[in-house]
């Protein structure tokens, strides 16, 4: 499962220099470690070893054990599903006969319990048999009596002929709703929007549409009958084995599993695709992509050929199942989902190539869940708390990736990211990797699971060597096939390989919350000729271990030539000294910057400039750079204009956003916006220029309009000729008008909110419906915004025309908050003008009216409490824009 949170692309930097500090500015890379003894340890006079709080121990107050959340219990054991399904959209029903095969997983039994939410049963009974059994059925569990007794050696079908409703009970951050089965535009009632049905299982929400053992440490082959109007194209686990044309214009496709996985990766999409095919080692890779968007499939699932046999021939695994097939559905309420041979996106993924150009993100996307088909659909988590050894490895198969198609320093920056994003959320929580102690199941998909898993599995392929750490890999996929794991599996599969216990490194990050905090101080040593290294750690004994055991490198830089150094980290406070003839040039305290830290340095403008130009990571370089940012040193203004010309593309767009422009560096950043081979070096450069407010820059915005073929350029150029030259900007906007890009609608309709110009409105109205997804937020906000320019008889037009968006339950919850704010915000224009004296008029009162009228109405129809408490103090005329 992939979380839409790379909708925020931060770039800040996770050091300190100094009292400890964060700084904002950009992301991390990669390193071996290698131990070496210490030299001396201290310990500091402010630290007492008495107060330091074991994790492991219950408070001794405490007369309650500690929240724990086991492992299912595995009483039956479902071997195979069968599905012969059909659809009722008016009702949005699933009218279906289950055939389940199960035996006893070891003792003998009489009954069977099944997960069924808000289903209704017309018969239950043994396959072939015409006498019904009985059942206890409480709306979400059926047990069925069985009538006798069965050993574990005895199989058994039951035929469950029902018809479930599905419904949503709430959601979480990462997954939006748990409805389980989704019916889009069912009624046919959005003109210009598909008809679909898609599922989302994960985590325990495919028993809304068909019965089953619902938890992740169940696994069965599966099939499934389709019946559907003939039009529809339709998608399931495995191989389609067959496809019958009915008399009655419906069509009936029969997929096949037989491949055993668990329950909640079965899946199901139905819709009007365009499919478009490869191949890879005699396998189907397929991508199902609304017609429109056809001959951009294989840009929108980038590389997907490439990735499987990379996968593949890194994990010393080939890629297991039969088939692998990419779908993109209408309002997902995830990012995407790694059912197992049948992958499903959001439809933010699907874009024309100009939009896809430098788009790392699909790419990300497209490794994540691809590698989930071997770490999490074939080897599975065997409970919830264990998320990470699902999530974890998809998250750090987006750096393999990057590193392997666009190099160290792409996916040292992605890991940066990734880095950021744990340590923002760790800021405000912290549990454990492995947690069973959480509060709600789906509170585990947040960015320990995801971003700390990733960067805990880089430490360790630095710790091991890359040799160790994919062979590791290859033997824990091989002995723990299709069946379901805990991390001791992982750990003792690292120490068959290596032959070293490796317990305390999953203990203090797999089974123990936080990371450390390290005050790092270089000193050199005349005297002795050393360099001094003094590491202290200073995170919080109370709330995780008060010592990281952490093997590290220190890099140092003598008469332009380093030496690395291995180091263990092993107490409070230690002292590491270095031989060096002088005092060097440069000390880099984790030279291949991979550790899992908050790290606290100071080092002069003189080192900083050195670093960047001498050390060869990224994590190196950028730091530098972020350091000297706004350094006004001589030397340091001219190290930045010299990082223009960098080989690495964001090392030269932090030059670009970083420099004062002088006559020279103007010119250069003209070159750069129209010639660099990035598109958000070129976006970024065309900005500078246009903040000059310097007119001779509108021809270099106009032909970049013309003849960038990234969508970000021309919205960029847009923006910069209206500031500009006002008229000529208006008029090659209105040459767009006609585009169906929707990143040329987008790059138009900002250009149109910023003109405040209400003769624009049609534009909005017109083009209201050909854009979705993450972009109808941003389209609707500068419709809204041009609405305050105008009447309020138009502001009540656009009201209601955003209204169905509020209350279409489909669409993600924030979607639908932030469409009603703008709708308050218009409310608020309104109230502002009443204000004014010559305002006062009854057809102002009268349209504000109608505008806090619609806002009770989307208020009145919301049903989830994420929302509703969002919606508290609406309408609001006080509220700012």
């Amino acid at each position: 499962m992939k979380k839409p949170l790379f909708l925020l692309l931060a770039i800040s930097l996770i050091w300190s220099c100094g009292a400890p500090k964060k700084y904002s500015a950009i992301t991390l890379p990669e390193t071996e470690y290698v131990n070496l003894d210490t030299v001396s340890v201290t310990a500091p006079s402010e630290y007492n070893e008495d107060e330091m709080v074991s994790l492991d121990e219950p408070d001794s107050g405490s007369l309650t054990l500690p929240r724990y959340n086991p492992t299912a219990k595995r009483e039956s054991d479902l071997l195979h599903t069968s599905l012969d399904l059909r659809f009722d959209w008016a009702k949005e029903q699933v009218i279906g006969k289950a055939t389940l095969t199960l035996k006893p997983y070891f003792y003998p039994t009489d009954k069977v319990t099944l997960d069924a939410k808000g289903f209704q049963f017309n018969k239950i009974s043994f396959e072939g048999s015409a006498q019904p059994l009985k059942y206890d059925y409480d709306s979400s569990k059926v047990t069925i009596y069985l009538g006798k007794t069965f050993t574990r050696n005895q199989e058994y079908k039951l035929l469950i002929d029902y018809v479930a409703t599905p419904a949503a009970s709430g959601g979480s951050a990462a997954i939006t709703s748990d409805k389980g089965l989704f019916f889009i535009n069912p009624r046919k009632t959005e003109a210009d929007k598909p008809q679909q049905i898609w599922t989302q299982g994960e985590t325990e929400n495919n028993s809304r549409w068909f019965p089953t053992i619902d938890k992740p440490n169940e696994r069965a082959t599966s099939e499934i009958t389709l019946t559907v109007e003939d039009r529809f194209k339709t998608l399931s686990n495995g191989l389609l084995v067959s496809s019958k044309k009915n008399t009655d214009g419906t069509r009936t496709d029969h997929w096949k599993m037989d491949m055993p996985h668990a329950p909640y990766l079965v899946m199901l999409a139905v819709g009007e695709y365009a499919v478009v095919s490869d191949k890879w080692n005699g396998k189907a890779v397929d991508y199902y992509v609304e017609p429109k968007f056809e001959k951009y499939a294989r840009s929108i699932f980038p590389h997907t050929p490439e990735m499987l046999q990379f996968f593949s021939d890194k994990l010393g695994v080939a890629y297991p199942w039969q088939k692998y097939s990419q779908v993109v559905v209408r309002d997902y309420v995830s990012g995407a989902m790694e059912n197992t041979t049948a992958v499903i996106f959001g439809d933010f993924m699907q874009g024309t190539d100009r939009q896809l150009i430098d788009n790392r993100q699909n790419e990300t996307i497209t490794a994540h869940e691809m590698f989930h088909h071997w770490f999490g659909d074939y080897v599975t988590c065997e409970s919830w708390a264990n998320l990470t050894l699902n999530e974890g490895f998809a998250n750090y198969s987006e750096y393999l990736w990057l590193e392997q198609k666009h190099g160290k320093d792409e996916a040292d920056f992605h890991r940066l990211n990734e880095l950021n994003g744990y340590m923002q959320s760790a800021a405000q929580s912290m549990h454990p990797l492995i947690n069973y102690g959480y509060e709600n199941k789906e509170d585990m998909f947040d960015a320990h699971s995801y971003n700390k898993g990733g960067l805990v599995l880089h430490m360790l392929r630095n710790y091991v060597g890359d040799e160790a750490f994919f062979l590791a890999l290859q033997n824990y996929l091989k002995k723990n096939a299709f069946t379901e794991v805990e991390a001791d599996e992982l750990r003792l599969a690292f120490e068959d390989v290596t032959g070293e216990d490796l317990n305390w490194f999953f203990d203090q990050w797999f089974f123990k919350q936080g990371q450390p905090e390290l005050s790092v101080e270089y000193d050199y040593d005349d005297q002795t000729k050393e360099v001094i290294v003094n590491v202290t750690q200073l995170q919080d004994p109370k709330q995780m271990p008060g010592v990281f055991v952490l093997p590290v490198d220190i890099d140092v830089y003598v008469d332009g030539k380093m030496s690395r150094h291995d180091f263990r980290i092993d107490q409070r406070s230690n002292s590491f000294r270095i031989p060096a003839a002088k005092d060097p040039e440069l000390i880099v305290f984790d030279g291949d910057g991979v550790l899992l830290a908050d790290v606290h340095e100071e080092k002069s403008v003189e080192e900083y400039i050195y670093q960047y130009k001498n050390t060869k990571n990224f994590l190196s370089k950028i730091k530098a750079m972020g350091e000297l940012a706004q350094d006004e040193n001589e030397n340091a203004i001219a190290m930045m204009k010299d990082a223009l010309d960098d080989k690495f593309w964001l090392f030269r767009l932090f030059a670009v956003e970083s420099i004062v422009l002088d006559e020279k560096t103007e010119a250069k950043v003209a070159v750069l916006a129209e010639k660099d081979p990035n598109s958000d070096v070129r976006e970024s450069a065309i900005r500078k220029l246009g903040a000059t407010n310097d007119k001779k820059y509108a021809p270099l915005a106009s032909r970049s309009v013309e003849n960038d073929k990234a969508i970000k350029v021309v919205s960029a150029a847009l923006e910069t000729l209206l500031a500009l030259d006002k008229d000529a900007a208006l008029a090659t906007a209105q040459k767009l008008e006609k585009e169906e890009d929707e990143g040329i609608i987008l790059a138009v309709a900002g250009m149109y909110a910023e003109s405040g110009d209400p003769k624009y409105l049609n534009f909005f109205e017109e083009k209201f419906n050909k854009v979705g997804g993450y972009n109808q937020i941003g389209f609707i906000q500068n419709y809204t915004k041009l609405a305050q320019s105008a009447d309020p008889t138009s502001m009540v037009r656009a009201a209601n025309k955003i209204k169905g968006v509020a209350m279409d339950e489909s669409k993600m919850f924030w979607l639908r908050f932030m469409v009603t704010k703008s709708i308050n915000e218009m409310h608020a224009s309104l109230a502002k003008k009443l204000e004014m004296p010559d305002a006062q008029t009854s057809e102002t009162k009268g349209k504000d009216a109608e505008l806090v009228k619609i806002i009770e109405e989307i208020k009145a129809w919301e049903k989830d409490d994420r929302v509703m408490n969002m919606y508290i103090g609406l309408p609001d005329p006080a509220l700012k824009p």
